[in-house]
């Protein structure tokens, strides 16, 4: 998890929120990294759980990563923890919950559905007040950003 926290610290740096990912497999050994850039790529799907399973899945040359792990720093949105059941993945671990999209435990349980064909374990709160402290650092800058000066007169 610190590899994906050091992933969503380069996400804070290039402006995006700050997300991070890793894959690792059986063995333990990292296969896949990636960070949040959909605005720098102008891509909806550039989510770093996405970018990830894209590299892992390239490095092994399969798009299943069955025995392998996504460690995440925020709970995953719908589309990424359907990715991650499509690629069979063993398991989910991320950090913080995402009240607003999260599709682990905070809007749906999506991965405890009957009709998926694959049901990766799931283990929730990892690091979860680093992960939580870079987003409120993001979004609170971003907030200061917006607002409009004073001149003080």
């Amino acid at each position: 998890m610190y590899r994906a926290l050091d992933q969503a610290h380069r996400a804070l740096a290039e402006g995006e929120v700050p997300v991070g990912a890793v894959v690792v497999d059986a063995k333990g050994e990292i296969i896949g990294v990636g960070h949040n850039a959909p605005i720098s790529r102008c891509d909806p799907c550039a989510h770093a759980e996405i970018a990830a399973m894209r590299a892992a899945a390239e490095r092994l040359g399969n798009y299943r990563l069955i025995g392998c792990t996504l460690y995440v720093t925020l709970e995953p949105c719908m589309m990424c923890l359907g990715a991650a059941v499509n690629a069979r993945l063993a398991r989910v671990v991320y950090g913080a919950a995402e009240p607003k999209t999260g599709m682990v435990e905070s809007r749906a349980n999506l991965i405890q559905q009957p009709w998926h064909a694959h049901q990766p374990s799931v283990e929730a709160g990892l690091l979860a007040a680093a992960s939580r402290r870079l987003l409120k650092r993001f979004f609170a800058a971003r907030r200061s950003a917006a607002r409009p000066a004073t001149s003080g007169e």
